[in-house]
């Protein structure tokens, strides 16, 4: 991680779980963290976590990236403030629980790809332009999931599945196009099986099992993956990395 210290991370869903995790878990690294997220109280309360010596690099910014405004505004606030991005972690995620099917569910829909797919593609774009105006060689990651190479039965999944599989198709379009520019911009995608969020906590079975029966990773375990992934050597490019948890049945 030696050639990421002092360098500028942003974490989108940075409130909590993976988000959060991740957040404190790059600061701690050496990095200069900005964590995006609509409740934003609860990324400044991560500095409490935090050891008082690392603390002051975490910083936080209002943002939905269901919304372009948004997105704008905190890339913005990101380049006047810290000259702009090295390092973006797309977390932000939504899980509506309602059935694709369900009659008056178009709001629904419509979050789910505006927050998974939409938002991720316009964060990944911001992050891509201000990495090339200055000519550094980041790295992206995409929080994707299991359910984004396979298709299983849960209640209320609606187009969840279909915006986790948008973000497997979306990885491999921007790793074309970082290579046709000529960058060295790296992309990876990070598909965890279960990790115990407040999103999973909305699920009651899958795949016919009890969810709260099942092995759950923990939101750290996703984030030293990050790390991971983060500290290779310039010339490695981790792919996909799939995450379950020890004795997940599915």
């Amino acid at each position: 991680m030696e050639r990421w210290q002092g360098k500028v991370a942003i974490v989108t869903g940075a409130s909590s779980g993976i988000g959060a995790a991740t957040a404190k878990a790059l600061t701690v690294a050496g990095m200069v963290t900005i964590g995006l997220a609509r409740r934003v109280d609860r990324v400044e309360a991560l500095k409490s976590e935090l050891p008082v010596e690392v603390a002051s690099r975490m910083h936080s910014f209002r943002c939905d990236v269901s919304k372009e405004a948004d997105i704008l505004a905190a890339f913005e606030f990101v380049e006047d403030n810290f000259g702009g991005v090295d390092v973006l972690v797309n977390n932000a995620g939504t899980y509506q629980k309602v059935d694709l099917l369900a009659p008056g569910n178009t709001d629904c829909l419509r979050q789910s790809l505006n927050t998974n797919v939409l938002g991720l593609a316009l964060c990944s774009r911001e992050a891509f332009q201000s990495m090339k105006k200055r000519s550094v060689d980041g790295h992206i990651f995409h929080i994707n999931s299991i359910e984004g190479h396979k298709v299983p039965f849960y209640p209320g999944a609606n187009l969840y599945p279909a915006s986790k599989y948008a973000v497997t198709a979306i990885t491999e379009t921007m790793r074309n196009e970082l290579r046709e520019a000529g960058t060295k911009i790296k992309v990876t995608s990070i598909s965890p099986g279960f990790v115990r969020t407040e999103m999973v906590e909305l699920c009651d079975t899958y795949n016919n099992l009890e969810v709260e029966s099942l092995p759950m990773l923990q939101p750290e375990d996703i984030a030293k993956a990050i790390v991971y992934a983060l500290g290779t050597p310039p010339h490695v490019q981790i792919h996909e990395l799939t995450i379950k948890p020890v004795g997940e049945p599915v």
